[in-house]
């Protein structure tokens, strides 16, 4: 993955990256040292994906109505 700032992409953004970086993963044409750096990226961006999810989830938290 190119130098990025993983903390700038957008949810959809990071998800179609990840998506990208997985099927790099299976097309299996890369070296070890390839799918060591992808694996990465790709643990980075799973991150930022849940941590963009979870701010989601606790904004829809605060406008619902108590129950």
């Amino acid at each position: 993955m190119d130098k990025v700032d993983i903390a700038k992409l957008t949810y959809e953004q990071a998800f179609t990256a990840l998506e990208q970086i997985v099927a790099k993963l299976e097309s299996e044409d890369q070296s070890l040292e390839e799918m060591l750096s992808l694996s990465e990226d790709g643990q980075k961006l799973a991150e930022h994906c849940s941590a963009l999810l979870e701010k989601a989830q606790l904004r829809i938290q605060k406008i619902e109505p108590a129950k």
